[in-house]
């Protein structure tokens, strides 16, 4: 990704963040117009990093990158402030398009995602959608949710279940993705709401 943008005349490279936390510091020091977010990160999530950059600086243009294309992971990332949503493997063009509208101020889902996102809203009931439920999640996310649910910090999460806490980390976003949930709070409240706390 960094070499295809770097050979491009009119997109400059300022920055590379390994993780979430990263991405929000490296968005204060340069002020990107935008801002290419995996959705997976090790640390704070690609949503979560998201909805802070967004909170913080509205003029920065997010551009959610994944190989997902799920309602979840598409309606999360708009939630958060993303103003594109483009999986990893759309091609070259598509990629420097979506940066490029972005940058003008246009909104940008890539065509599978905007069909979901349409075919959403126009089948959407005059009711709130029900809430997801945690038999989307893995049984390992349910060992961490459950973890999570009884107050165990992240580095004693990982050890209790031999994972490293990068792994976790990508548990975890999962998660926050899948419950439509912002923080570990909001996860402990579901985890024991389902009695898993």
């Amino acid at each position: 990704m960094a070499s295809l943008l770097e050979r491009v005349p009119d997109v400059e490279l300022v920055g590379q963040a390994a993780s979430g936390e990263e991405a929000i510091e490296l968005v204060r020091a340069h002020q990107p117009d935008i801002v290419l977010m995996d959705l997976q990160m090790p640390g704070l999530g690609g949503i979560e990093a998201t909805r802070a950059i967004a909170a913080a600086n509205a003029a920065v243009g997010v551009i959610m990158l994944t190989m997902f294309e799920d309602d979840e992971s598409v309606f999360a990332a708009i939630r958060a402030g993303a103003r594109g949503y483009v999986l990893k493997d759309a091609d070259r063009g598509s990629l420097l398009r979506a940066i490029r509208a972005v940058a003008s101020g246009e909104v940008i889902l890539g065509q599978a995602v905007a069909q979901q996102v349409l075919q959403h809203f126009g089948t959407a009931p005059a009711t709130a959608p029900p809430r997801p439920t945690l038999d989307e999640l893995t049984p390992r996310e349910l060992d961490v949710l459950q973890l999570i649910g009884q107050g165990v910090r992240n580095r004693e999460i990982a050890q209790r279940l031999v994972i490293s806490e990068k792994t976790l980390g990508n548990h975890i976003s999962s998660i926050f993705s899948k419950l439509q949930v912002t923080d570990r709070t909001q996860a402990a409240l579901r985890a024991r709401e389902a009695g898993l706390g």
